[in-house]
């Protein structure tokens, strides 16, 4: 094989992994981070590398097991997206559809073989090691084997949970030992605008879920009833934090994800005016919902660690 051909395939397992993505777990893991540095919590380097490596695999596990476990609905998604459809790499016949789940497999056990290393650097290694065995295997069962919750209207609800939720609350457990009131309480807008988030890029693979038998929750409900539930979840992210802060949110941080409030408005307006079922739209409704749950969750990081060198 020419050294062309190898960086072509190089590049396709990349793309395949999807690694632009990581950006968003690190993020995401930041925020537990502060949010254990703000509680007094010492910076214990160890466990915030070892978890971040752990996070990082586990997601790779997941990008793989997705594309490889989701090849027959990609096949037949005739209307894919930069953020929907798969990575292509598989559905295009570019690289054999066994390389995924080899990948798969592969970090998964890299991200279980790390979990015990970041349970032992950490203040509770028992409490600790629990949680990230559960989100590495919600990660698993995801879109792959024994439950395939993605193809059961129960993909949205798990990857709000696992995404930001239960990633954040693994940077702060490998600090502290324990999740804390304040980590719990910053991941609610955060698991609402991922929900929103994976209703949104579920909408331009729903003719070919629904074609497959694959039932997501868009498929389940339709694209109408999916377009309310995107509006209600944007409207409860924004809606809770006043709620939150109350129930012990520092203001500050409660008041940082309102940076983005106006692209929620923007994407909230755009949806009521009809391009839920607009093709030329789904592109661009899918990178505004990324972006601002991402930047959401590096203001209220950002907040944490200032807060934090305040104290």
């Amino acid at each position: 094989m020419s050294t062309g051909n190898l960086l072509t395939r190089a590049a396709d397992f990349a793309a395949l992994g999807r690694p632009l993505h990581l950006i968003g777990g690190a993020i995401f893991y930041g925020l537990g981070v502060a949010i254990a540095g703000y509680g007094g919590a010492p910076f214990n380097a160890r466990a915030a590398i070892l978890g971040l490596l752990t996070v990082a695999a586990a997601q790779l596990m997941n990008h793989y097991c997705n594309d490889y476990f989701d090849l027959e609905a990609d096949r037949a998604n005739a209307t894919p997206t930069q953020w929907s459809g798969g990575s292509r790499v598989l559905a295009e016949g570019r690289l054999p559809a066994q390389t995924a789940l080899v990948a798969a497999v592969s970090f998964g056990a890299l991200a279980l073989s790390l979990a015990p290393l970041t349970a032992l650097a950490s203040p509770a290694p028992g409490a600790t090691l629990i949680l990230l065995v559960l989100a590495i295997g919600l990660a698993w069962v995801y879109s792959g084997p024994p439950l395939f919750l993605h193809r059961r209207a129960l993909g949205e609800v798990t990857g709000a949970i696992i995404v930001p939720g239960l990633t954040a609350l693994v940077g702060h457990q490998a600090q502290t030992g324990a999740i804390g009131g304040a980590v719990l309480l910053a991941i609610v807008p955060l698991c609402l605008l991922q929900f929103a988030m994976l209703v949104a890029v579920n909408v331009p693979d729903a003719a070919g879920d629904a074609a497959v038998g694959k039932h997501t929750l868009v498929v389940r409900v339709g694209p109408a009833r999916a377009a309310r539930l995107y509006l209600l979840a944007l409207g409860l992210a924004y809606g809770s934090l006043p709620v939150l802060a109350i129930a012990g949110l520092p203001w500050p941080a409660a008041l940082a994800p309102l940076a983005t409030l106006p692209i929620a408005a923007w994407l909230a307006y755009r949806v009521l005016r009809g391009a839920w079922h607009d093709r030329g739209a789904w592109d661009s409704l899918g990178f505004w919902s990324i972006g601002q749950l991402v930047g959401s969750a590096g203001m209220l990081a950002t907040a944490f660690a200032l807060l934090g060198r305040l104290a």
